[in-house]
């Protein structure tokens, strides 16, 4: 089982890994625009298990690997024996024989960890309290798409340092690029649950206004994420100042785009006029999970894929 490779934080895959990943996007991404079929996963098996509710994480997933030529099931622990009291790792050997790949979106990074750790197949990380690993990579995409490389460009990140936030550092490590941080106080970025390995790649604003001066990407995230619901009011108190709106633009760079991994409340984390306005790639940003994970199934599942064989494929 150690040789298997799993998708579970942003830092498991390496600069070369991400290159890679993101020209095998660019590629897969193009035969789907020119309705060109591509099924190197015919017979392969996605299970998708949910404990936190979804719909762009399952949609792009599902049909991502429908449109590989593979197949996916959809589970929810309240379906299945885990919620009723078996064991992580039993799920794990059972399931994992039965599929080719897993995908988990769920609460704790340590049950992803526990499963991975007694999975036969590659597990892929859907979202945990600490990690969101798939939505950076169609991040990064997207702003490869329409600004080219992110190496030594500089991401705004306002608003809480949750999941997301934590993977955009990680990111900028692995890619060699910075992170303007502004929370609030008392939501500063946690190094450690944030798996840093030194603070060399962010630095920290009280102002979100100065974190977002000639930044290339500015990007936020709901005020309140899911699962912390009981501090929705506290929450909205403390990040009233945390608004993205259109005098951040401003003083970003001209060409300066905003991203957010949504679903969105306009008018609490971000300006309509911003979210809804030129800068805004939410959209593009929203489909290229699903063009982003094809290329980490194929990834994860076939390894380095020779490009003459995709062509034969594709025009079979």
């Amino acid at each position: 089982m150690d040789s298997v490779k799993h998708f579970l934080q942003f830092k498991d895959f390496s600069r070369a890994q991400f290159d890679y990943l993101f020209a095998r996007a660019a590629w897969i991404k193009a035969q789907f625009k020119a309705y060109r079929k591509y099924w190197p996963l015919s017979d392969r098996t996605l299970v998708m298990i949910f404990e936190k509710a979804s719909t762009r994480t399952r949609l792009s997933f599902e049909a991502g690997m429908q449109q590989l030529g593979g197949s996916a099931i959809y589970l929810n622990s309240r379906d299945s024996q885990l919620q009723r009291g078996e064991s992580v790792e039993d799920a794990a050997q059972v399931i994992s024989r039965m599929s080719d790949v897993v995908m988990i979106r769920t609460f704790e990074q340590a049950l992803i960890e526990r499963f991975a750790a007694n999975s036969r197949v590659p597990v892929i990380n859907g979202l945990t309290n600490e990690y969101h690993p798939c939505q950076i990579v169609a991040d990064i995409f997207t702003f490869i798409e329409h600004r080219g490389p992110i190496q030594g460009k500089t991401v705004a990140w306002i608003g809480d340092s949750n999941n997301v936030c934590n993977t955009w550092l990680q990111a900028a490590e692995v890619l060699d690029f910075k992170v303007h941080v502004s929370t609030p106080p008392g939501y500063e970025v946690e190094p450690a649950r944030a798996g840093l390995r030194s603070a060399l790649h962010y630095e920290e604003f009280s102002d979100p206004l100065e974190a977002t001066r000639n930044s290339d990407l500015v990007t936020t995230d709901v005020w309140t994420s899911m699962g912390f619901e009981a501090e929705n009011e506290e929450r909205r108190r403390d990040f009233a100042d945390w608004q993205v709106g259109p005098d951040m633009m401003r003083v970003a760079r001209p060409r300066a785009l905003f991203m957010h991994c949504l679903p969105v409340h306009r008018g609490e984390e971000v300006a309509a006029a911003v979210i809804d306005g030129p800068q805004s790639v939410v959209w593009d940003e929203a489909e290229n999970r699903m063009h982003t994970q094809k290329a980490l199934l194929e990834y994860l599942l076939l390894g380095h894929v020779d490009v003459s064989s995709d062509v034969a494929k594709s025009d079979s």
